[in-house]
This record gives C-alpha cells, sequence and structure tokens, in this order.
C-alpha cells in the first residue's frame, strides 16, 4: 500500500514498505529492515555529526574549536543524511525559540537530503543546567556532590531534562563521572568528587532523571582522565590496571550496569594508549565485560586528535578506522575521521562493512527509542509546536536554590555565625559582588559569554552582597573588593584592612572565577599550579586575619584550595562550589541563620599547598610518615566533614551478624541524634577498613551514607544494607575479588570523626568477583 506521510512542515513522501517507520514492530527489526537498504555512504553519515554554529573567531568553547572551525554547509555534511547535530542550543547566545525554529529547520534539511528522511538526534552540554542562554544555572557538579542527596540530585537530573527534551535535544554531554585525583586538575568542579562510591551515587541519580525525561545521558570522561600527571588538562595517565578497576573505573560500570545511554571517551592517554583507539576500553571492558548496549561517541575532535597529538594515526582515514575497531560508534562534533575518510576505507576494502553496521545498528536503535524513525516524527521541538519555550522556570530556581543552600559546607565556627541582624560589617573580596563567580565553567554566561558582559548573564542571579543586603537589612555593610580574582593587583588591600579594621566583623569572600582554557581560574583547561588561592588573595586573607578583628572567610571555588593555615585564625570558614544563579540568595540566608548548613566535603580541604596528588582514598603509605618525610599531608579539613548550627551524635553502631560468607549481605545500624537546640540534617557515614589484605588497601573508604533530617532532640536508626560485593577489591592476580578476613567498619559525621566501630569477619572462600551483583548500598532510616 502506498501513503503519503504527513507534511508537519517537513517535505511530503511516499511511504512505500517502510516498516522501520512502524513503532508497533520490535526495535531490532525495524533496525535491521532500514539498515538493509542503506547504503556505505549513508551508513556512515549515521556515525557522522556536524556543528552548524560554530565559529572560527568565537570563542574557544572546546579544545581546538578556533582552530577546527567548521567541515562545511549542512547541505554538504548532511548531504547522505546525518548522525548528530552538535550543541544546537549551547554555541552562540539566542533566545531559546529563535534556536528552536532554527533546530527544526536543520532537521527538516537532514530529513529531506536523506533517502529515508531520518532525522539527526541532536546533543548539547548539561553539567550545571542545560547549556542554553537563558536556561537555569545550577550548582556545579562538586556543589551537587556536597549535598550528600541523590534523590535532590536526581530532581536536578529531572528538571534539566525535561528543559532539553522541550527544546527538542535528544543527547546530553554529563556527568562527568571521572573521581577526582588531584586537586590542581582544572576540571575538578566537574566532578562529584574525590570518592568513586559518591562519584557513582551522585552520577547514577542524575542519570535516572535525565533519561526519565526521554533524554540519553553521556558518561564522561572513559577512563582515566582526571589522574593526568601534574593535575594539567590532556596530559597523560601513569594509573595502574589496580587503581582504575578500583578507583576510576566503578562509577562508570555502577551506570552501564543502571542502563546509561552512552559513554563518551577521555582525551587523555593511559601507559601509552589513547582511549578513543583503545579496544580493550571501549570493547573489551565496556561491552564484553560489562554489558554496554548503548552508543560511544567520541569527545570533540578526538579522532583528529589521534594524528596530532597521540600521534597513533597516520591521517584522518587511519584515525577514523583505528576509533572504529576499538569500538567508537559516533564522531563528534563533526565528521573529519567518520566522513568522507571512513567512506573512501570502506569502499576500498580497508575497513570491514561488519564494523560500520555495527555502529549503525547502535545509532539507529536509539533513534527508534526516541522516536525518530516513527512515520509521524515532527521536526518541531515541542516546545516550538506550544509556541513558547521557557529555560528558567520558576521550579527550576526553587530547585537550584534548594540545592546550593545543602551544597554549602561550614568548616568552623566559634559562634560568630550566624551573622548580627545589626551592627557594622565589612564585606571584602573579589568574590563577593561577582554573579558570573558563583558559575561553572560548563554554564551558558562562563562558557560562551566570558568575553561578552554586554550580553548579561541571561538570567537573573544576584550577588552574595546584593543577597546579604536584603538579608540583613539592618546591618550598615561597607563593600570593598580588596583585589581582583586572578590579577596580581594588591592596591586594594590597604584599603580592605581599612575596612575590616572599622567594623565589628567582616566577611571575606574568596575564590575562583570559572572560564575555559585559561579565561577562569577553574574549569576546563584552567589548571593550577599549586593549591594556593588564585592571584593575591592570599595576600588580602592574610592581611584583614592580621587586624584581629572577627572575620567570617567563604571559599566559593571549583576545587579546594589550601586554606587550612587561616582556619585558626578565622571566626568561621565556609565552602562552597560554584553555588549557581541562586547562590547568592542561599549563602545570604545560611549566614543569617534562617537557614542551616548541612553541605559534606566531596574531597578534602589540604592543609598545605604542595603534597599534590593526595586524596582521602590513600593507603597506610600516604599517611604522615614523619620519621621518612618532613611533609605532613594530613588534610586541613577530611572528607565528609560539615558542620551546623546544632550539634549532632552517632552512636550505638551494630552488626546483624559477626561473621559473614564472602558471598553474603549484612546490616549494619547506626543510630543519630540531635542534641542541639535547632533543626538540622545530618550525613550519617559508613566506613570501611581493611586491616590486613594481599594488597595494600585504603586506610579507609567510604561503603554507604545517609542524610537524615531531625528537629532538636529527635533520633533516628540508620541500617545500611551491605553486600559483600562492596567489600571487593582487586587481588594480586590481577582479579576482582572478595576476601576472608576481618573487616572493621566505622561510623560518623566524616571520614576522620567516626566515635563508634564494629567488626564482621568474612568468612568462606576467597570469591571471585569480576561481575558484580550489587554496586549500592541501600539505605532505610526509622526515626523513633
Amino acid at each position: 500500500m502506498t501513503t503519503t506521510m504527513p507534511d508537519h512542515g517537513g517535505l511530503p513522501q511516499r511511504e512505500d514498505d517502510r516498516p522501520w517507520t512502524d513503532p508497533a514492530l520490535p526495535t531490532a527489526e525495524r533496525v535491521e529492515a532500514l539498515l538493509a537498504r542503506l547504503t556505505p555512504p549513508e551508513k556512515v553519515a549515521q556515525l557522522s555529526s556536524t556543528w552548524e554554529d560554530i565559529e572560527a573567531d568565537g570563542p574557544e568553547v572546546a579544545p581546538g574549536s578556533n582552530h577546527f572551525g567548521r567541515v562545511g554547509d549542512l547541505d554538504d555534511t548532511a548531504r547522505h543524511g546525518l548522525g548528530q547535530l552538535t550543541r544546537p542550543y549551547g554555541t552562540l547566545p539566542r533566545p531559546a525559540l529563535e534556536h528552536a525554529r532554527l533546530l527544526a529547520e536543520h532537521q527538516r534539511q537532514v530529513m529531506a537530503q536523506s533517502r529515508f528522511r531520518i532525522p539527526a538526534m541532536a546533543h548539547d552540554e548539561c553539567l550545571t543546567g542545560f547549556t542554553a542562554y537563558g536556561a537555569t544555572i545550577y550548582p556545579t557538579s562538586l556543589g551537587m556532590a556536597a549535598t550528600f542527596d541523590p534523590e535532590l540530585i536526581r530532581r536536578v537530573g529531572e528538571a534539566i531534562g525535561a528543559d532539553m527534551a522541550e527544546a527538542g535535544v535528544h543527547q546530553g554531554l554529563a556527568p562527568v563521572v571521572d573521581v577526582i585525583r588531584d586537586y590542581r586538575w582544572g576540571r575538578c568542579e566537574e566532578t562529584y568528587g574525590e570518592d568513586p562510591y559518591l562519584v557513582g551515587e551522585m552520577g547514577e541519580a542524575y542519570v535516572t532523571g535525565l533519561q526519565s525525561a526521554g533524554v540519553y545521558a553521556t558518561l564522561k570522561h572513559f577512563a582515566g582522565y582526571s589522574a593526568s600527571m601534574g593535575g594539567r588538562n590532556h596530559a597523560p595517565v601513569h594509573a595502574g590496571r589496580r587503581e582504575l578497576f578500583d578507583v576510576i573505573l566503578p562509577p562508570f560500570e555502577r551506570l552501564v550496569a543502571a542502563g546509561v545511554g552512552s559513554v563518551m571517551n577521555s582525551y587523555a592517554e593511559i601507559d601509552g594508549e589513547a582511549p578513543a583507539a583503545s579496544r580493550w576500553l571501549l570493547t573489551e571492558v565496556l561491552r564484553d565485560a560489562w554489558g554496554f548496549e548503548g552508543t560511544v561517541v567520541s569527545d570533540y575532535w578526538s579522532l583528529p586528535f589521534l594524528v596530532s597529538a597521540h600521534r597513533v594515526a597516520a591521517d584522518l582515514s587511519d584515525a577514523g578506522a583505528l576509533a572504529l575497531r576499538a569500538g567508537m560508534d559516533v564522531e563528534l562534533p563533526d565528521q573529519r575521521g567518520f566522513g568522507d575518510a571512513l567512506v573512501h576505507a570502506v569502499e576500498q576494502g580497508a575497513v570491514d562493512d561488519d564494523l560500520v553496521d555495527r555502529a549503525v545498528r547502535r545509532v539507529l536503535r536509539q533513534k527508534a527509542e526516541l522516536g525518530l524513525l516513527d512515520a509521524d516524527w515532527d521536526p518541531r521541538p515541542p516546545a516550538l509546536r506550544a509556541g513558547g519555550l521557557d529555560l528558567d522556570k520558576p521550579e527550576n530556581r526553587r530547585l537550584a536554590h534548594a540545592v546550593a543552600r545543602s551544597s554549602a559546607v561550614l568548616l568552623s565556627n566559634d559562634g560568630t555565625l550566624p551573622l548580627p541582624a545589626g551592627g557594622r560589617i565589612a564585606l571584602i573580596g573579589p568574590c563577593a559582588d561577582d554573579v558570573r563567580a558563583m558559575f561553572g565553567c560548563y554554564s551558558f554566561p562562563n562558557h560562551v559569554l566570558a568575553e561578552r558582559d554586554d550580553l548579561g548573564n541571561g538570567v537573573e542571579a544576584v550577588s552574595l552582597r546584593t543577597a546579604l543586603a536584603e538579608e540583613l537589612p539592618s546591618v550598615e555593610w561597607e563593600f570593598v573588593q580588596g583585589c581582583p580574582i586572578r590579577d596580581e593587583d594588591g592596591s586594594g588591600i590597604p584599603a580592605a584592612v581599612a575596612a575590616s579594621t572599622a567594623a565589628d566583623l567582616t566577611v571575606l569572600v574568596v575564590g575562583d572565577k570559572a572560564g575555559m582554557f585559561g579565561i577562569g581560574t577553574s574549569g576546563e583547561g584552567c589548571d593550577a599550579e599549586d593549591l594556593r588561592l588564585p592571584g593575591v588573595q592570599e595576600e588580602l586573607v592574610g592581611a584583614v586575619l592580621a587586624t584581629g578583628k572577627p572575620v567570617v572567610l567563604i571559599v566559593s571555588s571549583g576545587r579546594p584550595y589550601a586554606v587550612g593555615r587561616f582556619a585558626s585564625a578565622a571566626a568561621a570558614m565556609v565552602q562552597v562550589f560554584l553555588p549557581g544563579e541562586e547562590g547568592g540568595r542561599a549563602v545570604a540566608q545560611l549566614l543569617s541563620g534562617r537557614a542551616n548548613f548541612s553541605g559534606k566535603l566531596p574531597v578534602q580541604i589540604p592543609a598545605s599547598p604542595g603534597g599534590q596528588p593526595y586524596t582521602y582514598l590513600h593507603p597506610a603509605l600516604a599517611d604522615r610518615q614523619s620519621f621518612l618525610s618532613n611533609l605532613d599531608p594530613t588534610p586541613a579539613f577530611p572528607f565528609g566533614h560539615g558542620l551546623s548550627y546544632t550539634d549532632f551524635e552517632v552512636d550505638l553502631l551494630a552488626v546483624d551478624r559477626e561473621q559473614v560468607p564472602t558471598d553474603g549481605e549484612f546490616t549494619v545500624r547506626a543510630r543519630v541524634r540531635n542534641t542541639g537546640t535547632a533543626a538540622g540534617a545530618e550525613t550519617v557515614q559508613l566506613y570501611a577498613v581493611d586491616p590486613v589484605a594481599q594488597v595494600t588497601r585504603p586506610v579507609r573508604a567510604l561503603l554507604g551514607f545517609a542524610k537524615v533530617a531531625l528537629a532538636p532532640g529527635e533520633r533516628a536508626t540508620v541500617r545500611f544494607h551491605v553486600h559483600t560485593d562492596r567489600l571487593a577489591f582487586t587481588g594480586l592476580a590481577g582479579r576482582r575479588i572478595v576476601e576472608p578476613g576481618e573487616i572493621v567498619l566505622h561510623a560518623g559525621s566524616s571520614s576522620l570523626d567516626t566515635p563508634v566501630r564494629v567488626v564482621v569477619r568474612l568468612v568462606g572462600e576467597e570469591r571471585d568477583a569480576t561481575v558484580l551483583r550489587q554496586h549500592a548500598v541501600p539505605v532505610t532510616v526509622e526515626r523513633e
């Protein structure tokens, strides 16, 4: 039967026995029917992408974007169809609905040039919110991790996914589930911290939320990127297989098991092997061992980098062939390796047709699942059909506020906080009155508009200075910047000292302004030589503290800085990790006492700027060895630390059995009580210590956690349901095992504040744990 397809604003087309357009048929059947009709150029086109909005003289929004520029116009790059449209919203500052109209036009053109009217998937960035002009800017990922609240972050993913789906975007390039190994790395702000379990918990929450809205999440960066030497972006990684499998890979493995849709390769090399060309990583580990069924997409220009940076390919044709054989499915952001060069290699017999078909099947399966192959698919985004697109909805702003408030960490307090409602307070520091200093590097203002102040931020946001004046209107505020964020200009420090001296107390706000490739002090390509505050901010802090007046030191940053030496002199210290568009109001409410602190550190705060890399997840040999080295790596504030305006007590730790089979489960319970006078939330943390093992093990590792809100005097019992898979590690033989022996469990308020302990003994034979059945530790909370 021959029918005419509906137009929907596209071109009419005759329908002649096209089973792949029938959503009632099994997806695999639809994919095979379409695949059988495609020519080699049409197949390769499904593995390719194009970036219409890229400007060679525009902002550097990806490594080499100014160098690479556009491949060509859409009439050429999509002449056989197209796999993906790159960043239709996240490149240029247009009104959202105008972006939607252009996206519809591009989809119509892609479909018109495809013999079978196959649309492209559209992808965009979404790390701290949808990276679009005017979209909600949430706290950066490190701030999200500081909430220790996966359910809250699931709601963030859900909200971001809903906005992207409404805008017609099908794939989001987030989350980053790299585990921090060196605080100097500029992309620390993009991660969920330095513990693989915390990263996995937060990553799964975000992925679940995003994909519930019908947008595929993309895990970044597979793998080892965060372990680059010297904390330098794109530097080599010298990680052993044990560090990879026990620290770096677990979040990826967990999220593959949770059904993530896509994985993106790492730029860095691991022991001489480029991940974009690594069959071991992309096929043997990811697919054969873990069973991943989604798509592998290249980080931008990873295929050309195989030629220019890694030097493992002679030319682009060679790079495309290497990546395809390794297990790469889609080249982003354009088609230099998977374009004409790959078509030529296939036609010459240099690349096996089956490899191309393998990748195309994966791409078409996702297009079918998204509805893009359906006969009635409409190229207009839902928002365009509805006639409006609000990317900063009131409910999103409320959610951004909740995350910002929950992510702030009270490091210390001698009673100076909450701030008084009256009197004279000096507000000092380069981050106190700069709204963009609250945004991450993948927020649209800092990512695209870093040098375009005339365009504003696209969203309504107030600085901490404005928010504090609104929050405490009876206070007599005096603001002095003191110094710039990064420039070596200390000329304003005397004025800051004078203001502090004349005030009753001082709020001093220092830290980062995120950017890209050296524009900022934190973010992609903004690595640090050491962990001193940028510019002359350390001089400013020292000078203000020397006045002897009470000082509340607030650090708003994308990485932990070595501010430990100020801890004894400051009356109170607060750490926030780039808290987003609602950061000013949220932090002001916390400082005034209208809201209570509940954030916990997802990273340590170092005491000194050297001695890196060093995180809490280290073996005993990395602890202080005073008789072997004069350097003391003990942190100023440990992983998991965070105070409140009330007090909590964790006690009565118990386990339901003393002996557990190596292939068994046990339940640990702890009691937490609010012993203070204010309502608050405590994160009860359970750590495991393996005192004797066949390989060196961390001095302690996070096993599970639960954030519990309690009224004054209220108490609750927290039960951790632990499968022995959570105690697995890579043994001497290079296999993951669960080993019999004693495990000491500690519980408390941080990695170093664990007042209660209990011992459980694993019994039986050493167990092979190559395939994990349980990645998480479910928690139940019972209020008493």
